[in-house]
């Protein structure tokens, strides 16, 4: 299973999901499906655009676990 620590890095960063999703360019409500983990899947341009919003790298926010 892959996890998406998005809340973290959010932290760290001192950024709301509202920034995150404006600097994104994406909905609220597709961020915070992001963020709980519910979405079937992230389109590159996405995790590009979170990475650089967050200055971070994507192993940084992707987690895999087993089931």
């Amino acid at each position: 299973m892959i996890i998406l620590n998005i809340d973290v890095m959010l932290a760290k960063r001192k950024m709301s999901v509202t920034q995150l999703a404006e600097h994104v360019g994406i909905t609220l409500a597709n961020m915070s499906i992001l963020k709980t983990g519910k979405a079937k899947g992230v389109k590159f341009s996405t995790l590009d655009a979170i990475c650089k919003a967050l200055d971070c790298q994507p192993g940084d926010i992707l987690e895999y676990r087993e089931d």
